[in-house]
């Protein structure tokens, strides 16, 4: 696989992380350099990490986690989607709905990144340079987050809730994305 494939591929793996972020962006007040950089960093890192886990395991599991990681992204997603919804509804402050804490963007990064873990796994028999791949990878999806959040914050300023409506309905439709694949219906 050589570095044009490595980028096509870093961008692909990244576009999940990029709507997510959007959808993270819609909910902040002001999107600040720092909030930026917060969901850059965590989406970057574990789309960096996951590859890295996914190629390391190819080894001893093989083809055994690329069964079940649709499900774990699918209901990951939909849970996050559904919630974000609720909140839209419900008398929440949107306090609640902008936090940047580990307990809130962790299930986000790992949710975003599950992908990125089976293409892991398919670089370790492609015998890819996973240094190469996975520092495309984060660096790539750093950037597309970073960008998502202001693209995201922009929009929801204007459109308030129903920008918030529209993030749970993407995260859910990202979900329902990802299992549709892997079941080989799209």
């Amino acid at each position: 696989m050589g570095i044009i494939e490595l980028m096509i591929t870093s961008f692909g793996v990244s576009m999940d992380a990029f709507a997510t972020s959007i959808c993270k962006g819609l909910t902040l007040k002001k999107s600040s350099f720092k909030s930026c950089l917060i969901v850059g960093i965590y989406f970057g890192l574990f789309q960096a990490v996951m590859p890295l886990i996914g190629y390391l395991l190819a080894s001893t599991l093989g083809d055994a986690f690329i069964k079940i990681d649709h499900w774990v992204a699918f209901v990951l997603l939909t849970v996050l989607g559904i919630n974000m919804l609720i909140d839209v509804f419900s008398n929440k402050s949107d306090e609640d709905n902008c936090e940047l804490t580990f307990k809130a963007m962790l299930p986000l990064a790992i949710a975003t990144s599950i992908d990125a873990l089976a293409v892991g796994i398919t670089f370790a028999f492609l015998k890819v340079n996973i240094i190469l791949s996975i520092s495309l990878i984060g660096i790539i999806t750093f950037i597309m987050s970073f960008m998502g959040v202001k693209i995201g914050n922009k929009f929801g300023n204007k459109f308030e809730k129903k920008a918030q409506i529209l993030g749970g309905v993407i995260l859910i439709s990202i979900g329902i994305k990802i299992l549709l694949t892997h079941l080989g219906i799209l």
